[in-house]
């Protein structure tokens, strides 16, 4: 299926690795031109040399601290207008409420879940009228709750209500707001809360790898599968689509397990 990107233009966050970079690859696949944004520039600048050389679009980088309301502002200003919005910079702990203290509930806070609010408040002016998308990568963990992960799962919570809400009337003004929720994913993110999770369940962080065989399909997702969904919902394809969130985590949440 063509998805009707080329010449497009959209600012993913959380670019330089996991989910965030595999969204760049389709999208630049696509034809769509890029803003990187997440703290490692190093590999971010090693992404735009590939990007451009196989899909001949055009990749800017930005390497800067997300969780930070002045660089989300500094970014906006340096980024310009966009069509499509990709918000996926996020690292909330793992852990429950009685290991996780207050600087670690707002540090995750501040990247994920204001993270994404701030940009969509500075981005969502500018795409009334013209048309534009913004998207929102959450997790299943929002709508199947998990005391092991509990900043995450409230954190997902409110960005999904966030989601719906603003995406409920976003139609109204041209403007398209969706999400999509991953369960487990294949990223060196994944693994230091499989080990968390590994020490809660196993009392030991080395047997993390055992926790698959509870997983559908024995397996985590790929973050190619979550970017295909991604670059999907991002695309006119899509166009009748908003304030809702998409899940892709082999059934997990439907059978009401938290792995």
């Amino acid at each position: 299926m063509h998805l009707d990107l080329t010449g497009k233009t959209a600012l993913v966050t959380g670019a330089s690795k996991g989910i965030g970079l595999a969204i760049a690859q389709v999208l630049a696949a696509e034809g769509c031109h890029l803003h990187l944004a997440a703290r490692n520039g190093e590999a971010m600048e090693q992404a735009r040399t590939r990007l451009e050389a196989e899909h001949g679009v055009r990749v800017a980088v930005h390497a800067l601290d997300l969780s930070r309301t002045d660089a989300m502002e500094r970014l906006a200003r340096d980024v310009g207008d966009v069509d499509i919005l990709i918000n996926n910079a996020g690292d909330i702990p793992a852990g429950s409420i009685e290991i996780l203290d207050e600087e670690a509930w707002r540090r995750g806070f501040d990247l994920k879940v204001f993270g994404y609010i701030t940009l969509a408040r500075l981005y969502y002016p500018r795409l009334k009228g013209r048309g534009g998308v913004i998207l929102n990568v959450i997790g299943n963990s929002g709508e199947n709750w998990d005391a092991s992960y509990i900043a995450g799962s409230t954190g997902n919570a409110a960005l999904m209500s966030f989601t719906k809400a603003l995406g409920g009337r976003s139609l109204d003004h041209g403007v398209r707001v969706v999400a999509v929720n991953p369960g487990p994913v294949a990223t060196d993110r994944m693994l230091k809360i499989m080990k968390r999770k590994a020490i809660d369940m196993l009392g030991d962080e080395a047997r993390w790898e055992e926790l698959f065989d509870k997983y559908p399909g024995k397996r985590p997702a790929t973050s190619e599968e979550v970017a295909d969904l991604c670059a999907f919902l991002a695309s006119p394809r899509a166009g009748y689509i908003t304030g809702t969130v998409v899940t892709i985590d082999g059934g997990i949440a439907a059978r009401g397990s938290v792995i």
